[in-house]
């Protein structure tokens, strides 16, 4: 399903992708790339999506045929796909003796299964465009071990290694493979978390919360020619959580 929305001037800015885009830190990254002037094809289930993107498109990310056929449409309208962020993630939280099968499965299906579909098909057309940008949202979650998350933990873990492995098969290309790594960022995520998010909050050093918006700068910063030189790093957008990660 595809939802028209205003656009910018369609001979300008680069084809960029967000996964997750409704909400959070999706929503803050599209917009982000939206405010550069860039063509961004929002991704989400509901497929909903911030004011200005190009496109927005129903996609679960989980579902191998959807991701393929959703990059097919727009690089056929668009152009290559010159970045691409990986966003999409959900969580299923609980202790490991009592998760469920499923608890564990859904989680790996769209936080890391997903992140590799998406890779795979932007990166036809940014292998034949010699350029591009991929970007994978994880977490300092695998870093600082978290209680009733080794699900999320494992799947957000598992974007490191998919990254730096994808990083040298593509570097010969011009194409740049990253990973933001944000800790306890004010979404409706970490809201839900209740008194456990307020234990956490209280370890951050720099003692408050960080914005979508400051992930989502990080993240601008990997994309730009600022950082054509960077590949196969985890940069931490945490207020000092996981230092030394």
């Amino acid at each position: 399903m595809t939802n028209s929305l205003p656009t910018p001037d369609p001979a300008t800015g680069r084809h960029v992708i967000v996964t997750g885009a409704s909400r959070g830190i999706g929503a803050a990254l599209a917009a982000h790339f939206v405010a550069l002037g860039d063509r961004v094809v929002a991704w989400s289930r509901s497929g909903d999506a911030p004011a200005g993107c190009t496109r927005a498109l129903t996609v679960d990310v989980a579902d191998a045929v959807q991701v393929g056929d959703a990059v097919r449409a727009t690089t056929a309208e668009l152009g290559p796909v010159e970045v691409m962020v990986m966003n999409a993630g959900i969580t299923r939280d609980g202790l490991t003796l009592r998760m469920g099968d499923e608890q564990w499965r859904d989680v790996l299906a769209t936080d890391l299964d997903g992140a590799f579909y998406c890779a795979r098909a932007a990166l036809t057309s940014m292998v034949r465009a010699r350029r591009g940008s991929l970007i994978f949202i994880g977490s300092v979650s695998p870093f600082l071990g978290v209680a009733g998350q080794a699900n999320y933990a494992a799947a957000k873990a598992g974007l490191v290694g998919l990254a730096r492995s994808l990083a040298r098969e593509v570097a010969s290309r011009s194409i740049t493979v990253n990973v933001v790594a944000p800790g306890f960022i004010d979404t409706d995520m970490t809201a839900a978390l209740g008194e456990a998010g307020t234990d956490l909050k209280a370890l951050v050093p720099l003692g408050r919360a960080g914005t979508a918006t400051e992930v989502a700068d990080a993240v601008g910063f990997l994309a730009s020619n600022h950082a054509r030189y960077i590949t196969g790093a985890v940069i931490a957008v945490d207020g000092g959580l996981a230092m030394g990660l």
